[in-house]
């Protein structure tokens, strides 16, 4: 393309560049709008709306609230430094948006900052073949990492799989993280009045009464996340070793949504906070020195959430671990719904999905909680959830969250065990976060028994080879870690599931496959009267409920890899212990699950197979 010296955009000759803004919405420390600034010539700043491009990854009410409020913030700053707009654009290919910018503008530039989501790379990549083949400059800078992927590897120069190594590296680094950037002095973009730029709609009319209630709380705009920043200094920092954990108050620094949409330099805050370490350091205030520590053991995850999607494209899709990538999670879209509206019948647990339903926010630990419980009591794919959480958290962050789950799931090589839980009822419940749950009209969590057994099974032992006949819960052979099954009263009709007709969606068992033999197993029921009966034999149960029976039920099963129960306060509560290191487990494999159109998950299919995991290796 040749690029004339005047434009659609009524310009002048000479250099002109656009900067484009994604997940920076900032003008301090913007490398790509400080270079713009600095090359000289007429800068264009222009914003691409292309939720599409994201595919199930769409950004949820709340975040596009976040970034309406934001881009507000950015335009208005960019015209108080000469900038006459900030130019917007709408386009299901923000590939083809720029691009057309381009031939508008008549630009001979073009400047953006790296993201490191798998979608990000690809389309930037797309980018810079598509904009060089035109003849177009392109550049990109790191403005989103301390430092970048590929210059943090171990000795042998491979990238680390672990969180501590890593973040011991990046402490250690024979160079320190550029110090951030002051904003431009001034921005001229020349007239761009004859440059259109298009409305972008981020709510609609029934997203709008919701969205009001946020503003209370929140403050969009990178000046606002300053200040949240020096208040955050200034105050808890001090004591965040001892207050972190507290779900009763604002003990955290509240800066994740911030540092998502880029209002925040992370390497601004890294240096801050190094600074108050080392003043509190030369006090001799060791509690202090231990906050910071802690604080930027946060900001290592962030950063190291980045590096695992760059160099594991995958990671928001399947576990690290090979042999967790067949667990047999229960699909269950009952349960789903069940955790979804906080009425799981754990206090704790239910405060705080209706928290995070109400305000689009939740605190670390309480994140913990729900997460474990929906992964380990509930047994629903992991992916499930971090699905759920990118839809209604305002720091909703693809990176992070993925991290996240799968360090609760144990599929990362440092992360949790799979059967290590956080018992919901003995985690210390605030009286703030319990109010957040019952203030929207839900009513009291309490009102609904905790997930418990059904009190009256009756189990069908069948001694026949196994096949895949229809089944309503899962066979205890396809796990080792316990199933806690649920016995909720369930007013509400849309809670309501057929578990007793369902299809069984598990595929034969590949011709190619080889496994052990499967061993005479030993399970533990409950019969009516309430009593452990022992049965051995070849694993295949059917459960069997009476037809006056008005719950949604799924049969326990326990299996070698079992904990004992305990009772607690009329409900069970799991006590867990080790697998057995001779169990071995029926092999199944599975396909995809059918879930019905009407549902929230008809939008995301997942993969379900199984295997005998338990004897698969322990490595990547």
């Amino acid at each position: 393309m040749s690029v004339s010296s005047s434009s659609m955009c009524g310009g002048d000759a000479g250099m002109r560049s656009i900067v484009w803004f994604r997940r920076d919405l900032r003008v301090e420390d913007n490398p790509a709008l400080a270079a713009a600034a600095r090359a000289g010539g007429e800068v264009v700043p222009a914003y691409v709306w292309s939720p599409e491009e994201e595919g199930p990854y769409f950004p949820g009410r709340v975040s596009r609230w976040w970034i309406n409020q934001s881009l507000k913030h950015l335009d208005a700053s960019l015209r108080r430094l000469g900038a006459g707009k900030l130019v917007t654009r709408r386009s299901p290919d923000a590939v083809v948006a720029l691009l057309q910018l381009v031939r508008d503008t008549g630009a001979t530039h073009v400047y953006f900052n790296h993201l490191y989501d798998p979608i990000s790379l690809v389309r930037d990549h797309r980018l810079k073949e598509m904009l060089t083949a035109e003849g177009i400059v392109v550049q990109s800078f790191n403005a989103d990492l301390l430092y970048e992927p590929w210059e943090v590897v171990d000795e042998e120069g491979q990238p680390f799989t672990m969180f501590e190594p890593f973040w011991n590296r990046c402490l250690s680094m024979p160079y320190d993280p550029p110090a951030p950037l002051l904003p431009p002095k001034k921005i001229n973009s020349g007239d761009l009045s004859m440059c259109p730029s298009d409305d972008l709609i981020f709510e609609d009319e029934s997203e709008r009464g919701s969205n009001a209630l946020l503003a209370r709380a929140w403050s969009p705009g990178w000046q606002n996340a300053d200040k949240a920043l020096t208040a955050f200094l200034n105050g808890p920092l001090i004591d965040y070793s001892v207050n972190r954990k507290k779900a009763d108050s604002a003990s955290t620094s509240l800066l994740s949504p911030h540092l998502h949409f880029g209002e925040l330099s992370v390497r601004k805050v890294f240096h801050l906070v190094r600074m108050k370490q080392l003043v509190w350091s030369n006090e001799g205030n060791q509690d202090a020195e231990e906050s910071c520590t802690l604080f930027l053991h946060s900001i290592g995850l962030r950063e190291y959430s980045r590096y695992l999607s760059f160099n594991h494209p995958c990671s928001h899709e399947r576990p690290l671990l090979a042999h967790l990538r067949f667990f047999p999670w229960m699909i269950n879209e009952c349960y789903f719904k069940i955790w979804r509206q906080g009425r799981t019948g754990y206090p704790l647990v239910d405060a705080g999905m209706r928290e995070l339903w109400a305000t689009g926010w939740l605190h670390d630990r309480i994140r913990v909680v729900v997460s474990s419980f929906f992964v380990k009591v509930l047994q629903l794919p992991w992916r499930w959830g971090m699905k759920y959480f990118w839809d209604t958290l305002l720091d909703a962050d693809l990176e992070s969250d993925a991290l996240g789950w799968q360090y609760i799931t144990g599929s990362l090589p440092d992360g949790r065990e799979l059967d290590r839980i956080d018992n919901p009822q003995r985690e210390a419940a605030s009286r703030a976060t319990m109010n957040n749950g019952t203030e929207e009209g839900l009513g009291d969590s309490s009102e609904v028994p905790p997930i418990d057994f059904p009190q009256e099974l009756q189990m069908e032992v069948d001694r026949q080879a196994p096949d895949n006949t229809l089944m309503t819960a899962r066979r205890l052979g396809d796990q080792m870690v316990p199933t806690m099954t649920s016995s909720l009263n369930r007013a509400e009709t849309e809670v309501s599931a057929d578990l007793g007709n369902g299809e069984d969606s598990r595929a034969e068992v590949p011709s190619d496959a080889h496994f052990e033999p499967p061993v005479e197993m030993e399970e533990v029921v409950r019969n009516t009267e309430g009593n452990a009966a022992r049965i051995n034999g070849v694993h295949r149960d059917i459960i069997q409920q009476p037809q006056h029976h008005r719950r949604d039920v799924l049969a326990p099963s326990v299996s070698e890899a079992s904990s004992s129960w305990t009772g607690r306060e009329g409900g069970v509560v799991p006590v867990w212990s080790p697998p057995a290191a001779s169990g071995h487990s029926e092999t199944f494999a599975a396909d995809e699950a059918d879930i019905s159109s009407r549902s929230y998950l008809d939008r995301h299919p997942q993969s379900h197979r199984m295997m005998n995991w338990s004897q698969l290796s322990q490595s990547l």
